[in-house]
């Protein structure tokens, strides 16, 4: 059974299209990096999976099943530049809402509730942040949060847009220890990521989108200099040969 299979997905936004005919599958356990340029449908292939944005045509399976059925299986962490950041609420607030579907709305969250929400903002160094305004909170303490309002849902099948934009360093490494544990414990992971130079080091698959899939597989097999000037069209400039599997770094 795979975790995400996805047929023939477009999309647009007016009469401008996004996304053409997008088909993989994807195992579970893994941890795949979504790369391209601006402007590829990096972002909207998330948000079309997960019908936020409208397909055009297509069809998509989560667990060999539809996403209303899987939901409770399914989490996401948006951009942060998304988010309405001055929306009156703390940091604890914001990870209890990954539990609403257990909660029930309009009900009070209970002590475990709380204390699970707690849990999961101590994995990711914010817990003597839980009283804090997120207003008040820097880019990568919202970025945490926000990761920890995903990891409270205990999902199966995580979806990440941008999770390293505007964070520093060692919120990028935070982040990344996480994400390495998710797949460890069996999880599935895939993420919008800009920074090639990472990508061998963060990620085991590598799916290659600019409009259409140019490439998606394991990224020791996909990850080549080849590749990268498809999804590119040459327009990138590689500094460092070990960040190609086949250390050509001519690809300007």
């Amino acid at each position: 059974m795979s975790v995400l299979h996805v047929e023939n997905i477009s999309a647009a936004y007016r009469r401008n299209t996004v996304l053409k005919n997008v088909s993989f599958t994807v195992e579970k356990g893994s941890l795949t990096g979504i790369v391209g340029p601006n402007g590829a449908g990096k972002s909207t292939l998330i948000k079309t999976l997960l019908n936020l944005h409208p397909p055009l045509n297509g069809q998509v399976y989560f667990f060999d099943s539809s996403l209303k059925r899987q939901k409770s299986r399914v989490g996401y962490v948006p951009q942060r530049g998304s988010v309405d950041w001055d929306f009156p609420t703390n940091a604890l607030d914001v990870v209890l809402m990954g539990l609403y579907r257990r909660i029930g709305w309009l009900k009070w969250p209970k002590k475990k509730h709380k204390e699970k929400a707690m849990d999961a903002l101590r994995k990711v160094g914010m817990e003597g942040y839980a009283k804090r305004q997120i207003s008040q909170l820097s880019g990568g303490q919202q970025q945490r949060v926000f990761l920890a309002r995903a990891l409270v849902q205990d999902a199966d099948l995580y979806f990440m847009d941008e999770p390293f934009a505007g964070v520093d360093a060692a919120t990028e490494r935070a982040i990344m220890t996480i994400l390495k544990q998710l797949r460890a414990d069996g999880k599935t992971v895939l993420v919008v990521h800009h920074d090639l130079q990472t990508v061998k080091d963060y990620f085991d698959h590598v799916l290659f989108l600019n409009k259409t899939i140019i490439a998606h597989g394991k990224t020791e097999e996909i990850f080549t200099a080849s590749n990268i000037t498809k999804a590119y069209g040459g327009a990138v400039h590689i500094i460092k040969e070990e960040a190609l599997v086949d250390g050509d770094s001519s690809v300007d």
